[in-house]
């Protein structure tokens, strides 16, 4: 009989002890499902080759939608930037706040729970993702409404009908086992619409960053040729002569090179 009450008495304990251990920390699991996009890490050295070719400095503010355990955010920190991570799982953000402060960037790296569809992105300088391309393609809208010059980083998947600015891949050797390639864009200013200036007129048709459409000088009026935007700058080749000029709003100008050299443009668009 006391046998039989000492082991009772130790499984109560046990039970006890038990259920007052503290929780086990949240582990996140590469593959796991979220709202609107399974969660797979990307690799550290990955993340290192994105902050280089995107160029994050100090003096930019990089966002991450669907920012998982907040890598991007931490590295973009590390380099002097301020960050917003914006992720749906309560778990995930707890952990990117609880990494960012083991990390000692907790300052300057912040991580919100809320639907990345729904965040505003007016602010960010830089946007550091790894989304699938549905989801690329459906924030695309609003990509395009961020500050011309703005650039967007992502780990191996594309936007539909908007070929990158640059790519890069890590070498041979690295800790990358899959999607191991960066794209770079630079948001263009937009351009399309009909663009005045002495004695003729530009009117521009725009692709994401591809421009095309007519110049007309006085009776004269030529297709654009290599029409392209990086950001507020603009070049493009109509009548055989080499247009390169910056947009600031409604008002383009720059310079023209014509056989004798170099003569200066401007244009203000009229109409869109």
């Amino acid at each position: 009989m006391r046998i039989l009450i000492l082991v009772g008495w130790m499984t109560f304990a046990s039970s006890i002890a038990l259920a007052q251990a503290p929780p086990k920390p949240f582990e996140p699991q590469s593959g796991q499902p979220g709202k609107d996009v399974v969660w797979v890490p990307t690799s550290p050295a990955l993340v290192d080759l994105m902050m280089t070719v995107a160029g994050v400095t100090r003096d930019d503010f990089v966002m991450d939608l669907g920012s998982g355990d907040g890598r991007n955010i931490i590295a973009a920190a590390k380099l002097g930037a301020n960050g917003l991570g914006v992720e749906f799982n309560p778990d995930m953000v707890a952990l990117s706040r609880r990494l960012a402060a083991e990390a000692g960037v907790a300052g300057t790296a912040r991580f919100v729970e809320a639907d990345m569809y729904e965040a505003d992105i007016s602010k960010a300088s830089v946007l550091a993702l790894f989304l699938l391309p549905v989801n690329m393609n459906r924030l695309a809208p609003k990509f395009l409404n961020l500050a011309p010059g703005s650039r967007i980083v992502a780990n191996t998947f594309g936007i539909d009908g908007w070929d990158p600015d640059l790519r890069a891949t890590l070498n041979p050797g690295s800790d990358c086992e899959a999607w191991c390639e960066a794209l770079v864009w630079i948001v263009p200013a937009q351009v399309h619409g009909t663009w005045e200036w002495p004695g003729g007129a530009l009117v521009l048709e725009q692709s994401y960053q591809v421009v095309s459409g007519t110049l007309r000088s006085g009776d004269t009026t030529a297709p654009i040729a290599q029409g392209k935007m990086r950001g507020e700058e603009i070049s493009f080749i109509a009548g055989g002569l080499a247009y390169t000029g910056k947009v600031k709003g409604n008002v383009m100008e720059g310079t023209a090179t014509t056989p004798s050299g170099t003569t200066a443009w401007r244009a203000v668009r009229a109409s869109r």
